[in-house]
């Protein structure tokens, strides 16, 4: 399950884990103009761990799930 908000400066996704023997905790994708955060809380330390991606480094990830194994660079327009 997922949710999906419009803010001010950023387009906000929450993934929901589904209800599973080992569930993790949810997953909060923060996408602004010039880059994507991905935040989960970790339930040992109660804090929230956050990546920032670039807008480059996320067109990469969108490409890389499509493509089989191997080592690649997209060209840049």
């Amino acid at each position: 399950m997922f949710t999906i908000e419009h803010d001010f400066d950023a387009t906000v996704v929450t993934l929901v884990d589904d209800p599973a023997p080992y569930r993790q905790e949810d997953v909060t994708i923060n996408a602004f103009e010039d880059c994507v955060t991905v935040e989960q809380l970790d339930a040992r330390s109660g804090e929230v761990q956050k990546v920032t991606l670039s807008i480059a480094m996320v067109r990469d990830l969108a490409a890389a799930l499509d493509l089989p194994e191997g080592v690649y660079r997209l060209q840049r327009d």
